[in-house]
Order: structure tokens, then C-alpha cells, then sequence
């Protein structure tokens, strides 16, 4: 963050550098901000010990380390699969993942650090596992920068999952890290309709801003895949929406496309499902009954969405551009990935990704 913010932020200071807030306990804690742009919002400024957080070998993504520089997002995602990893901070998966947010400022320093260790091997790293490395509060802290000159200066191959269009500030050192390393890009966008996409994800930009990202990606020359995910069932999963949206995202130009239908997994099950009780009253039995037996579809409707979207998919030219070798990082074989495995590939790299979403999977590692 830069000096003049912090001049600006020192007064909304909620905390001193004890590191511990009343009902709070966060290793690292340099202090808590509140600041009149970001209302009802604080930030609990972290000094993290590590940068690299290693995916366990029990995984079978195709990348093993990832960054997350902040915890907690402002996007609001009713369905977030990553709402449950508050609670390894005694924070609520609710209200408080998207009011209480971790940001990591040493991130730069420590990752520059680890990646000049004789022992880094240089194997790909994953952002966007987490929360959205391009939110609206890294317009405040400018974290982003710094991670992309390191990595790449370094020769680690990357990969950036993102539904905000602040990455378009960064397209000139993505242009340059491309040429030193196989980088790849993402854009997350499941909902066309503008009104049912901020009902369900309020905090995010727009699908038109996201459709813009992707062409301003493919401008620069870069690949840019799609993860159009979560379907949601009787709201998105209409031949109608997926028409459009996949024309849309060819108009776009995008590399890649990656269509899965939502899972709710733990504590985000309740939390969409209230939400589902105010906006879609009368689709909550049926949700009941389609996620009755865990945090997944039936393989029943996994294959109904699969036969759905596949002509849709060759109409666009989609099957063509997924089929293509992602450069840096091999193909996997079908199958290959477990159930709820969110992985896409697209011209030059993966399309997407958010982590192992399996039981007893991905686990965050904090600091």
C-alpha cells in the first residue's frame, strides 16, 4: 500500500499491534482499519510468515502451490465455495467473509524471498484459489503488481483466476511476464441476466465489465478462458441463458470454457439456501431435494448439464478451443479430476481454477 494511504488510513485505525482484536485471534495482526470507502468493511492487516501455500499431495490439481494476498471478499458470492475457510479464522462464513477481510501486505516481500530459495523448483503457482486476487480492495493495497514481477522474474509459471476487471491495470506486466513465462488467465462468469447476477453475487462487477475484460485480455494478446461456474439449477441452466452466454463469450473472443453446476459444501449450504428463501421461495424444496445427499449434484443431473451444454459448446467453437494443449502445464487425462474439481483449459494454460473442492481436499494455509 502506498504511503499516502496509509497516512490517509492511520486514523481509522480500530486496533493497536497487539495482534489480537476482542473476539478475534489473527497470528500476525499489525492493526485493523475501517475507511468511510469501504463501509461496514474492515481490514485486518496481516504480516504473513509465508507466501506459497502448498497444495497436499492428496490433491490432483494440476499445480501444487498457490497465493492468496487476501482472505475474505468483498464480491459476496451467496454461493461461494470458499466461505467455509473463515471459519479457520474464528471468523462466521456468512456476513463476516465479506466484511472481514485479511490482507497480507508483506505478501511482495516474503514471496520474493521464498522464490530465491536454491529449493524453489519453479512449479506452477495458482491465483484466484482462494478469494479474488483483484478485488475491489486491491485498488487500495496494489499487492497484485508486485506478485506478477515476482513470479515472473523468478521463472515461475502462473496462473490468475479473477472476476475483476482491476486486472486490466496490470495487462502491460502480464504482457511482459508472458514472455518469460507460461502465464494463464481466467474470468469467472456464470450469470448473464444483470439483476439475477447482483442478486447472487452483489459485490461483483457486471457481466458486460467481465465481457470487456475478456476482450481487453485478448487485446493484449493473451489467453483468456472462462469458468462458467456455478450453474445454477432453474435459474441458469436454461438452454436460452447458456445460449447467450457462451455466444457472448465467443463474441468475446475467449480462449477457453469451462461449464459446472453449483455444489454446496459445508456451511455455504444454509447461507445460499437463505438467500434462495428471499429471492426464489418456491425453489427451495427442489434444492433441498437435488442436494439432499451432500455438497454436489446428482450424477444424474451432472450428465443432463453435460448433454445440455455440449452442442452449445460446438456451436460457439468451444470444443475446438478446449481441446487445445494448455501450454505449461500438461493436459490431464479425462477423468482425472475428482468430482467438483474445478479445472479449465484453454489455449495457452489452464482457463480456471479454485482448488481441490473434494472432501477433505484443498485446505487454506493462512500465513
Amino acid at each position: 500500500m502506498c504511503s499516502t494511504a496509509r497516512v490517509r488510513w492511520d486514523g481509522q485505525r480500530v486496533a493497536g499491534t497487539d495482534g489480537v482484536l476482542p473476539g478475534l485471534t489473527l497470528a500476525g495482526l499489525v492493526r485493523s482499519v475501517r475507511t468511510p470507502d469501504f463501509a461496514g468493511v474492515t481490514f485486518h492487516e496481516v504480516a504473513c510468515k509465508s507466501a506459497l501455500n502448498k497444495v497436499p499431495p492428496a490433491s490432483s490439481m494440476p499445480f501444487r502451490w498457490t497465493v492468496n494476498p487476501t482472505r475474505g471478499c468483498l464480491h459476496a458470492c451467496t454461493y461461494c465455495y470458499a466461505r467455509p475457510t473463515h471459519e479457520y479464522l474464528d471468523l462466521d462464513a456468512g456476513r463476516d467473509f465479506e466484511t472481514q477481510v485479511v490482507v497480507k501486505t508483506n505478501v511482495v516481500e516474503v514471496l520474493r524471498a521464498e522464490l530465491a530459495r536454491p529449493s524453489w523448483r519453479r512449479e506452477h503457482v495458482a491465483l484466484g484459489t482462494n478469494t479474488d486476487p483483484y478485488q475491489r480492495p486491491e485498488g487500495r493495497y496494489g499487492l497484485m503488481p508486485g506478485i506478477i514481477e515476482a513470479l515472473a522474474g523468478s521463472g515461475t509459471p502462473f496462473s490468475i483466476l479473477t472476476k475483476g476487471p482491476l486486472l486490466r491495470r496490470d495487462l502491460p506486466l502480464l504482457q511482459r511476464a508472458a514472455a518469460a513465462v507460461p502465464v494463464g488467465i481466467g474470468v469467472s462468469l456464470a450469470v448473464l441476466d444483470p439483476a439475477l447476477q447482483q442478486a447472487v453475487e452483489p459485490g461483483t462487477p457486471l457481466p458486460r465489465a467481465r465481457l470487456d475484460l475478456v476482450r481487453a485480455v485478448r487485446d493484449a494478446g493473451l489467453p483468456c478462458g472462462v469458468m462458467v461456474a456455478p450453474v445454477l439449477p432453474w435459474l441458469t441452466d436454461t438452454v436460452e441463458h447458456l445460449d447467450a452466454l457462451l455466444g457472448e463469450l465467443a463474441d468475446a473472443g475467449a480462449t477457453g470454457v469451462t461449464v459446472l453446476p453449483l455444489h454446496l459444501r459445508g456451511s455455504v449450504k444454509p447461507w445460499y439456501l437463505d438467500w434462495l428463501a428471499r429471492e426464489h421461495p418456491s425453489l427451495v424444496g427442489r434444492y433441498r431435494r437435488l442436494y439432499a445427499t451432500g455438497a454436489y449434484v446428482p450424477t444424474r443431473y451432472r450428465d443432463w448439464l453435460r448433454e445440455r451444454t455440449a452442442p452449445l459448446l460446438r456451436a460457439h467453437g468451444f470444443d475446438r478451443r478446449s481441446e487445445r494443449q494448455a501450454g505449461g502445464i500438461p493436459r490431464p487425462e479425462e477423468g482425472s479430476f475428482p468430482t467438483g474439481s474445478l479445472v479449465g483449459w484453454g489455449a495457452d494454460g489452464p482457463t480456471a481454477h479454485v482448488g481441490a473442492l473434494e472432501p477433505g481436499g484443498l485446505q487454506p494455509t493462512l500465513f
